[in-house]
């Protein structure tokens, strides 16, 4: 097996473990951080969440593309049919919901964060932002639906 196609396949696996961590990690400090309720502790894991998108998820795309575009053309496998054209349009719905919806969702909770974060620890989270909160991890488990799939599509290569 060349040595480039190794390099591939590592920068494509580190992306995919990049990225599938980060979006549960991310869902899980979400779910508790709502779940406690206090501003403090909704500010902090917002911020948090924005950071780890921003360093996590975008390079875990980009690694996850490069790699597997890597692989593909150098095992010269055919990108528009079967199993690999199924797992392309799965990654591609989920960055659609996740650019389309999610994203927008997160900048304004991030903008409402900071200013409700900036006061006291005391002051009170918006319902605004509880409806926001909502609306994220609703779209997010249904993004990471087809990343799910495409997952298995390049594990198990059916067809």
């Amino acid at each position: 097996m060349p040595e480039t196609y190794l390099v591939w396949k590592f920068l494509h696996i580190t992306g995919v473990v990049m990225l599938m961590g980060n979006i549960t990690v991310t869902a899980i400090w979400k779910f508790f951080a709502d779940r406690d309720g206090r501003a403090a502790v909704l500010a902090f894991a917002q911020k948090l969440i924005t950071y780890t998108d921003w360093s996590m998820t975008v390079w875990g795309v980009v690694l996850t593309m490069v790699g597997g575009y890597g692989l593909a053309v150098q095992g010269q496998f055919d990108l528009f049919s079967g199993w690999l054209l199924w797992a392309q349009i799965c990654f591609i719905a989920a960055g659609l919901i996740w650019m389309g919806r999610i994203v927008p969702i997160q900048i304004k909770s991030a903008r409402l964060a900071r200013q409700f974060g900036a006061k006291d620890s005391e002051s009170p989270v918006p319902e605004s932002f509880k409806a926001l909160s909502k609306q994220w991890i609703f779209w997010g488990l249904l993004s990471t639906v087809p990343l799910v799939a495409a997952l298995w599509l390049m594990i198990a290569r059916p067809g």
